[in-house]
């Protein structure tokens, strides 16, 4: 399965979306994206799913990272993106929750396993 996430920073803090109780990895902190439906690129899927999910319009820049993740019945391919928004402010539509949050802070949250080595690795290039 091939998804598609945005790293949206302003300075030194990352933009994350907190999954619904009801989905898999409840409450769980993630980068904000989703699946790309049939048909889709990777950038439109991108663009509609923060639109869906956040309520905002985001300008995607480039891949920036690959994660890889192993599942019972499936494996999951997740582009991460660097994006900048253009429009609206992020606000929770079909998440929990979305929050700003340093960069430094974020390996103590609960993570979807795919989202770990994305957030270890961008910590690792901020410090070079």
């Amino acid at each position: 399965m091939l998804v598609v996430a945005a790293l949206i920073e302003d300075g030194a803090k990352v933009l994350l979306s907190q999954r619904r109780a009801d989905q898999s990895a409840p409450l769980c902190w993630e980068f904000p994206g989703g699946k790309i439906e049939p048909g889709e690129s990777p950038v439109d899927a991108l663009v509609r799913e923060i639109r869906e999910e956040l309520g905002c319009e985001v300008d995607v820049v480039r891949v920036v990272d690959v994660a890889f993740d192993v599942y019972p019945t499936f494996d999951l391919y997740m582009l991460l993106y660097q994006c900048t928004i253009k429009n609206g402010l992020p606000t929770p539509v079909q998440v929990n929750a979305v929050q700003w949050f340093p960069l430094d802070q974020i390996p103590a949250l609960a993570m979807p396993p795919a989202d770990v080595p994305l957030v270890q690795r961008l910590i690792a290039t901020r410090k070079t």
